[in-house]
C-alpha cells in the first residue's frame, strides 16, 4: 500500500505543479485551448499568463516567449508570429509586421497575451505560446476566428444608392441561420430590407439607416457568432424635402448641409451647385467649392413670391453626385386699402403662403402702435389687452381707430411648431369724410337749425334789455325836444281858431 500511496502523491503534486504554470486565460480545470472571436478589421488579444498562484518574484529575468501559428492543415508545420528573446531582441513574421505585439512590462507580470490589431479575415486560425524560464517550457493554445462584414460598393455609402452588406466566419460548421439587427431591433427581411444567403441588401437607403448593424449566425453546432458595423451614410442633414419659410422683402437662407466632412472618407474634392426649377427648366444660380466645409447654403438678400418656388442643391463628391430639393415658401400680406387707411374705414388684411402644404395654420397678433402722446400712449396699452390673437388667414377690423396703428404680426404655425411670419405696418391718416345716413342727416340739420333760432332769440332779447338799462347820453337836447311839441300844438290850435273867426 505505501508504494501506491507514494504514487498517487507524487501524481497529483505534478499536476498541481503544472496546472500552477500556464493558464491559457481561462479558470483553472478547464480545458488548456480556448477560442477568441473577433471581427475583422477590430483588436484581439490571445490570452496566455501564468496562474495567480505563481509567485511574480520567481519569474527569472532571461525569459523568452515565441507565439506560433499552425497552418490551415494538421499536416502543415506552424510558423512563427512573434519572438522575444531573453535579451529582450524582438522577431516578428513578415506578414503580421507591425500587427502583433506583447507588452514588455506585462511580461514580468506573467502576461504573454499576444494582440493582434487589426485584424483580418487570414489571421484565423490555431496561435500557440511557449514560454521558456530557467529550463522549463510551458505552453497555451489559443484558437482564433473571425467574423467578416463586407460592405459593396465600399464605403462611403451614397443615399438613395442601393447597397449590400454580407457577413460570415470562419467557423468550419455549416451557416443554419443569419439575423439582422439595426439599432438593437431585429430587422424583417421584406420591403426595402432582402436577405440573400445571409447577406443583407438595401435598396433605397435613407439617413435612417445609418448607425449600428449587427449579424448574427447560428451554425449546425449551435455555435452562435455575432459582429457588429457602424454604418455611416453620406447624404444631407434635415428633412428629405425641407421647406424655408420667409417673409416677402426678408433674406432667406437655403440649406445645403452633408451628414459627414467627406474628408473624413479621404475625399478631397467637393463642389456644390445650385440651380431653381423655373416654368420647367433648372437655372443655374452658382456653384461654391471647399473641401474642409460640409455646409452649402444659398442665401438670398431679399425674397419676394417671384422667387417662390423649387431650387436644387448637388453636391459633387468624388466620383459620386447627390441633390437635395429645397422649397421656398414666402409669407406675404395683401391689404384690402393701399396706402394709410382713413380712421373709420372697413379694412382686410389677408395673410398668404405660396407652395402650401394643406397643414398650415394661420394667427395674427398686434405687436405695438405708435402714440402720438402721453395720454394716448396710456389709452392705447390698456386697448392692446383686448387685442387677441385671431386665427386664420384674413384679418378684418370692421372700424379702424386709433388703437389698432402699429405693427401687426402674421404667424404661420405647422405640426412641428412655427414655421414663420411676416409683419404689416398700419398707418392712420385721420377722420373718414363720407356721406352720413338720411336719419342721422335730418337730427344733424333740426339740430343746427334750433340752435340758430336760440341764438338770434338771445340775441334780440339781449339788445332789448341793454336799450331800457342805458341812460340818456344827452338830456339837455331831450329837455328842448320836449318843450319844442307842446308849443307847435298850441300854433295849431291858434290857427284853427283864426279861421274859424274869418268864416263868420
Amino acid at each position: 500500500m505505501r508504494p501506491v500511496s507514494l504514487v498517487l502523491f507524487l501524481t497529483f503534486t505534478l499536476l498541481a505543479f503544472n496546472a500552477g504554470h500556464i493558464l491559457p486565460g481561462v479558470a483553472e480545470g478547464e480545458s488548456r485551448e480556448q477560442k477568441v472571436w473577433a471581427r475583422a478589421g477590430s483588436s484581439a488579444v490571445l490570452p496566455c499568463h501564468l496562474s495567480p498562484r505563481k509567485m511574480w518574484k520567481q519569474l527569472p529575468d532571461k525569459t523568452s516567449v515565441l507565439w506560433k501559428r499552425h497552418g490551415g492543415s494538421a499536416h502543415q508545420e506552424p510558423h512563427m508570429v512573434l519572438e522575444v528573446g531573453c535579451s529582450g531582441l524582438r522577431k516578428t513574421a513578415l506578414p503580421m509586421r507591425r500587427r502583433v505585439s506583447v507588452q514588455d512590462s506585462a511580461l514580468r507580470s506573467g502576461n504573454f497575451s499576444l494582440r493582434i490589431n487589426p485584424v483580418r479575415s487570414e489571421d484565423a486560425g490555431l496561435y500557440e505560446a511557449q514560454v521558456a524560464y530557467n529550463t522549463e517550457v510551458q505552453s497555451c493554445q489559443v484558437e482564433l476566428g473571425v467574423i467578416t462584414v463586407t460592405l459593396s460598393p465600399p464605403s462611403p455609402v451614397v443615399e438613395n444608392e442601393p447597397f449590400l452588406l454580407s457577413c460570415n466566419s470562419s467557423h468550419r460548421a455549416s451557416l443554419v441561420e443569419t439575423c439582422w439587427f439595426h439599432n438593437g431591433r431585429l430587422v424583417p427581411t421584406s420591403g426595402t430590407f432582402c436577405s440573400l444567403h445571409g447577406a443583407l441588401s438595401i435598396l433605397r437607403p435613407t439617413m435612417s439607416d445609418a448607425g449600428s448593424w449587427r449579424c448574427q449566425l447560428r451554425y449546425s453546432d449551435n455555435e452562435i457568432i455575432s459582429a457588429t458595423y457602424n454604418l455611416q451614410i453620406l447624404g444631407f442633414d434635415g428633412p428629405t424635402n425641407p421647406v424655408v419659410y420667409a417673409a416677402a422683402g426678408s433674406a432667406a437662407d437655403l440649406p445645403c448641409t452633408l451628414s459627414y466632412l467627406p474628408s473624413g472618407f479621404g475625399i478631397n474634392a467637393v463642389t456644390a451647385h445650385w440651380s431653381r426649377l423655373a416654368g420647367g427648366h433648372l437655372q443655374d444660380w452658382g456653384t461654391s467649392q471647399n473641401s474642409s466645409s460640409r455646409s452649402f447654403p444659398f442665401h438670398l438678400p431679399a425674397v419676394g413670391p417671384g422667387d417662390a418656388g423649387q431650387y436644387r442643391c448637388a453636391v459633387s463628391v468624388g466620383s459620386k453626385t447627390i441633390s437635395r430639393d429645397v422649397t421656398l415658401a414666402v409669407v406675404t400680406v395683401t391689404p384690402s386699402i393701399q396706402g394709410p387707411v382713413s380712421e373709420g374705414s372697413r379694412l382686410l388684411l389677408i395673410c398668404s403662403l405660396t407652395h402650401p402644404r394643406g397643414h398650415e395654420r394661420f394667427q395674427w397678433k398686434h405687436l405695438d402702435s405708435a402714440p402720438t402722446n402721453s395720454k394716448l400712449a396710456v389709452a392705447t396699452s390698456r386697448n392692446l389687452k383686448g387685442h387677441r390673437p385671431q386665427m386664420g388667414p384674413t384679418l378684418e377690423i370692421p372700424q379702424v381707430s386709433q388703437k389698432d396703428t402699429g405693427t401687426w404680426e402674421c404667424s404661420v404655425y405647422g405640426p412641428e411648431g412655427r414655421l414663420g411670419a411676416v409683419e404689416y405696418g398700419l398707418q392712420i391718416t385721420g377722420a373718414q369724410v363720407s356721406s352720413p345716413p338720411t336719419i342721422f342727416s335730418g337730427q344733424v340739420t333740426f339740430g343746427l337749425t334750433l340752435t340758430l333760432f336760440l341764438l338770434l332769440t338771445v340775441c334780440v332779447l339781449a339788445l332789448a334789455l341793454q336799450k331800457r338799462t342805458r341812460p340818456p347820453a344827452f338830456p339837455a337836447l331831450e329837455g328842448m325836444v320836449a318843450v319844442t311839441v307842446p308849443r307847435k300844438k298850441e300854433m295849431e290850435e291858434n290857427q284853427k281858431e283864426k279861421i274859424q273867426q274869418t268864416e263868420c
